[in-house]
């Protein structure tokens, strides 16, 4: 049987989000700013969605916007306030283990004059909330943090870095990049004291192709797309209403059972722990009180491409890191303290609610069969 473990790539969509998604395309499939019957119905369908996931991360409707996903979610809450609050003030902190479409975004604003501070790791492999802190000051415009690290499955202080700061200095941008986090963990905008908050519909049992960025009531966005004053003029271009649909129907099943999922998930991650742990050479990248749905190890000296193949002809299916960055290698695992040998033969496993012990084992089963085969 396939044995799917790259649920942080993306993730098969739910049954509800595909009834959502097919209802909206034969059914309400108006354009939500037309005027007549059906493009209420549409509007209905979209606000419905819309709803869902506020109260899911506990903000009002009015605060979410929806995007293509969340690249252009980030890129749009970061280049949006960097606009808005960047006239005077330069300087932007951020982590050093962002996903490329924050890290992208922040190297093309340093190279447009704005002062980047990146905040790495300490020797530990671990972040200080101080060292974010001490990189604020009175010349910061925005800060923003992914909630938990997509390779490694690190979860980074959040709530208190953005705590901290906003006591300081309450007119700082706070963003965040939770899509690793977003229906996984209990997020939620108040605890967290986001501002912006970027979210994914493909990773949480809904389809490519739509995210959502929630932009606190008073925080000013400068839009990045412009055209037919959709999404109240923040993302113009017409919604597509199926992928809305479909985001608003996974959220709706996923967020009652967020604690109870996330209990499973520690228990499947115990169990691949010891399974591993009885194969010779692996080593575990990921950090003991990280998320449990993403586990990094490293493979004894098995180049990661080589692996990834040889579990591919068992129907096996993991990574060796972000999709995003099609194989090659994001640096991130470095930040963290790998050593290049453990990055060079680095595997991520990541799971979803699907997942079962029965995987897990035929996984392990599969890799300790790789270190015999593969030659180093």
């Amino acid at each position: 049987m396939a044995v799917y473990l790259d649920n942080a790539a993306t993730t098969k969509p739910c049954r509800e989000a595909v009834e959502a998604i097919n209802n909206a395309l034969t059914e309400n499939y108006g354009n939500p700013s037309s005027l007549h019957k059906m493009g209420l119905n549409a509007q209905l369908v979209t606000d419905g969605a819309r709803k869902k996931i506020a109260d899911a991360l506990g903000c009002d409707a009015g605060c979410i916007y929806f995007t293509s996903g969340a690249t252009e979610s980030n890129n749009l809450a970061i280049r949006g306030a960097a606009a808005a609050y960047g006239r005077r003030k330069k300087r932007i902190v951020v982590s050093s283990v962002e996903h490329a479409s924050v890290a992208e975004t922040m190297n093309d604003l340093e190279k447009n004059g704005f002062e980047v501070v990146r905040v790495h790791p300490d020797s530990t492999g671990r972040f200080a909330p101080a060292d974010f802190i001490n990189a604020v000051d009175e010349n910061t415009c925005l800060i923003s943090m992914m909630l938990v690290n997509n390779e490694t499955g690190y979860i980074l202080p959040v709530k208190e870095v953005f705590s901290a700061v906003k006591r300081r200095f309450p007119e700082i941008a706070a963003h965040c990049d939770c899509v690793q986090g977003f229906m996984k963990l209990p997020v939620r905008v108040s605890a967290l004291n986001a501002d912006l908050l970027s979210l994914s519909g493909h990773k949480i049992h809904s389809a490519k192709g739509v995210g959502a960025l929630y932009i606190k009531k008073g925080i000013r966005v400068i839009p990045q797309v412009t055209g037919g004053k959709q999404e109240k003029g923040i993302r113009s271009g017409t919604e597509s209403v199926p992928l809305i649909a479909g985001f608003g129907a996974a959220v709706e099943k996923l967020a009652p059972t967020i604690n109870e999922r996330y209990e499973r998930a520690c228990g499947l991650r115990s169990f691949l722990l010891g399974r591993l742990s009885e194969i010779s050479g692996v080593t575990i990248n990921s950090p003991d009180d990280g998320s449990p749905y993403i586990l990094n190890i490293s493979a004894a000296g098995r180049r990661s491409e080589i692996m990834l193949h040889f579990l591919e002809q068992r129907e096996i299916y993991v990574s060796s890191g972000s999709a995003c960055s099609k194989g090659a290698q994001s640096g991130v695992l470095a930040e963290f303290g790998v050593s290049r040998s453990d990055a060079d033969s680095a595997v991520r496993i990541s799971i979803s609610s699907e997942t079962t012990e029965e995987e897990l084992a035929l996984f392990a089963e599969a890799l300790a069969d790789g270190i015999g085969k593969i030659k180093t």
